[in-house]
């Protein structure tokens, strides 16, 4: 698995994971109707790189560049000491473990290159495999917060000395 930017030429892959059913079971968004929407979103993801409101990588097998998933750092709190993480995959990639070799890389950079102290992550309630895959991951479910945007989410979240015991 590699990490990229995400470009323009990467519309199809990303219209087809915003619009597949499959993908999207969990995930509470306005479905993509085109094309010309996809690159829409992918201008607005750029131009919030570039403002460093967030950090998008598309994820690609190493033998192939053709974007199979993304993965991102958003959401930062005032003090840029906490950030949400979000991920989504291809149906026909998962159960590979390419998500948990990009989670794992994500939440090194996070802790070593850009120093957060803790990273959230909020996932639908029945998304078991996602959990799951946050909890082998050390994320603990926040009982005490609540999505009130998404009221089916639960919080998770791991600290960066959890990180660093692991």
């Amino acid at each position: 698995m590699i990490l990229r930017n995400l470009y323009d030429s990467d519309k199809h892959e990303l219209f087809f994971l915003r619009s597949n059913n499959a993908v999207n079971k969990y995930i509470e968004r306005k479905e993509e109707k085109n094309i010309s929407e996809t690159l829409r979103f992918i201008s607005l993801i750029n131009k919030g790189i570039k403002q460093n409101k967030w950090i998008y990588w598309a994820i690609c097998l190493k033998n192939n560049k053709n974007l199979i998933g993304t993965i991102c750092l958003w959401n930062f709190s005032t003090n840029q000491k906490i950030a949400e993480i979000g991920y989504e995959l291809n149906s026909h990639f998962q159960k590979q473990g390419i998500i948990n070799e990009a989670i794992n890389s994500i939440i090194d950079f996070a802790f070593n290159e850009i120093k957060l102290q803790e990273i959230e992550a909020y996932t639908h309630k029945k998304n078991i495999s996602s959990k799951n895959l946050l909890v082998k991951n050390n994320f603990k479910i926040n009982e005490n917060r609540k999505d009130i945007d998404y009221i089916n989410n639960i919080i998770l979240s791991l600290k960066k000395n959890d990180f660093m015991c692991k």
